[in-house]
Order: C-alpha cells, then structure tokens, then sequence
C-alpha cells in the first residue's frame, strides 16, 4: 500500500480536542497531521462511547464528503464514537486533486485490516466496523474475520446500478456479525423489492427508509427531510449498537 498520512481530530460533539501535531487542511480547524500510513478523523460523544465505529467512505467521495460528516457528528451527538478513514486512492486524490477509480478489493481490503489495527490498539471497548456503500461492502466482507462487534452498511450496493440479477450477497448469507443495514426503498443499488428477495443471515437487520435513494434522500411525499432521515439512521445505529454491545 502507498505510504500516506495520518489525519486526527477528536470532536466532542462539537468541541474539538486536538493533539500537539502539525496542521494540515482537510479542514484547517479540525485535522492535525501524525506521520503513519492512514488517514483518520475522529468524532466521539462527550461522555463515554457506547462504542467506537470504525467507518470507510463510499467510493466516489471522501471521508469528509457532507455525507460522512453529517451522519458521524449525529452519531457522535447519540453516544457513538466516530472514526473515519480514507483508502489510498481517496488519499492520493486528496494529495494531488487527481481523481481515480477505487483500489483492486485486495488493496482495499488490507487498508481496512490495517484500520481495525490501529483502532483496536487505540480502543480498549466495543469496536464496530461499517461504512458508507462501497466502505460498508468491504467491511461486510471482513467483519468475520476482523471479530468486529458489530457491522453497519449505509446504503448496501447489493448489485451494480442496473444490475439486480446479479447480486454480490453469497457472503452475507453465512454471516454471523450482527448486522444492520439502513438502505432506501429505491436505492438503485439495492431497492426494498429486490433485496427482500435475497437470502440473508439471520445476523442481518435491515431498516428501511421509505422512498429514500442510495444517499438516504428521500421523495418530498415521504414527510421527511434528508436531515431527518440521517437523524432516524444515527439513532438506529445507536440503538443498534447499545443492544448489541
């Protein structure tokens, strides 16, 4: 893997509590920079976390995309701590403005032993594994092996846009993570009509967001915001993640 940098912020809801390290600019005001081969950013709860969450970003944007931002500091803000982390090839981007297709599975999947690494060192508690998307997708496929504590998906890619009849699931029945996944109704990498039609490990809890897409926005005749619906997953996750750990 490409050697790259490390990125920390803890944020206490919204007080940030900084390390003694040089500043750089994901955000000026909440990254410092630590020599080592992975790039973080840190939210957690003022008080102590029900667990840590482990969390990869999906594939066609980063680990402070609005997104990412938006459901880490809900998480955070419900007793959740919120660690985020970028792939090689979103860090090479970030490094040169050069936009690139994801790393080979392999790449990706050995960046995310080498996360749960470092957090396992760094967190003596509850560790859960997830992601956004693709992030989520690699994490299910490690989760096992990793003896996560729990996985969580935001909008599971369960098949290629287009593609329902050719889902990417044999892994997910065997399953034995505790699992949830937040998915839209019309996600159009994994609609309500298709996906229920898969089998799935009992492990699995899927929570469906009405007429919500793959970035869990919903049709203005839901009744509910984009705002709302990342507060109902944050508080879902939370739930999730204090019953299970």
């Amino acid at each position: 893997m490409a050697s790259i940098h490390v990125f920390l912020a803890e944020c206490f809801c919204n007080k940030l509590i900084l390390g003694e390290w040089v500043q750089v600019n994901i955000d000026s005001d909440q990254c410092r920079q630590a020599p080592a081969e992975l790039i973080f950013l840190q939210d957690f709860p003022v008080n102590q976390p029900v667990a840590v969450l482990l969390l990869a970003h999906g594939a066609g944007a980063p680990m402070d995309s609005p997104f990412m931002g938006a459901i880490s500091q809900r998480l955070a803000a419900s007793g959740v701590g919120v660690l985020r982390f970028e792939f090689p090839y979103m860090a090479a981007r970030r490094a040169d403005g050069v936009r690139r297709p994801p790393n080979p599975q392999a790449a990706l999947l050995d960046c995310w032993r080498q996360a749960y690494r470092h957090a396992r060192q760094r967190y003596a508690g509850p560790l859960a594994i997830g992601g956004k998307s693709m992030g989520g997708r690699m994490a299910s496929l490690l989760a096992d092996e990793l003896g996560a504590a729990a996985l969580i998906c935001l909008g599971y890619p369960f098949y290629a846009a287009g593609k329902p009849d050719k889902p990417r699931v044999a892994h997910l029945a065997e399953l034995h993570t505790p699992t949830l996944i937040v998915q839209g109704e019309r996600d159009a990498l994994g609609n309500r009509q298709a996906v229920e039609a898969y089998p799935l490990s009992p492990a699995i809890r899927l929570h469906w967001l009405a007429t919500a897409d793959h970035d869990l926005k919903p049709l203005q005749r839901s009744g509910f915001t984009h705002e709302q619906y990342l507060q109902q997953t944050a508080d879902s996750v939370a739930r999730f993640l204090r019953e299970g750990c």
